[in-house]
């Protein structure tokens, strides 16, 4: 758990006078999990991926958000961010640029080599989005208007219906 990482969120959110709540609940790092235990629904959920953009002169991190019950297209990510691809850092880089674990990751960089880009359709289905706050016990549920003026994102559509299970 970064410990480190929530104080940094809750302070940030305190100072931009966020509207927010903690949500303690059982362990939880896949979607749909993290739904069922926070008793909130997975179109709610951020979802926040550590990507590496590479081609065409260009080689950088993308902490890249999404609505939780949809899937990442890497190609569209790449393409719109004038690379020829993209694909997911691994779990050391992630440690190193997020201080977090896989599914612990908020839609927040606090890592001046991490470009934060988030898919509009986070914007357009819910009021409020949850995300694993640096833990897979604890989650943050946040205004999404707070959300888009305290991280002032760049928006990239990005993201497409995942397929049935």
């Amino acid at each position: 758990m970064s410990s480190i990482i929530f104080s940094q969120l809750v302070s940030l959110l305190d100072n931009q006078g966020a509207r927010y709540k903690v949500i303690e609940h059982a362990t939880a790092g896949r979607s749909e999990e993290a739904a069922k235990a926070r008793g909130t629904k997975i179109e709610q959920g951020a979802k926040a991926l550590v990507c590496h953009v590479k081609g065409n002169g260009i080689k950088q991190h993308v902490l890249a958000v999404l609505p939780a019950h949809r899937k990442a297209n890497l190609s569209v990510l790449a393409k719109t961010l004038g690379a020829t691809r993209a694909s997911l850092a691994s779990p050391k880089e992630v440690m190193e640029l997020t201080q977090c674990v896989f599914g612990a990751i908020p839609p927040f960089s606090f890592h001046p080599e991490l470009k934060l880009v988030v898919d509009p359709m986070l914007f357009q289905l819910e009021t409020e989005i949850v995300f694993n706050a640096g833990s897979l016990e604890r989650s943050i549920l946040l205004n999404v208007e707070d959300y888009g003026r305290i991280v002032q994102p760049e928006l990239i559509a990005f993201s497409e219906q995942s397929s049935p299970a």
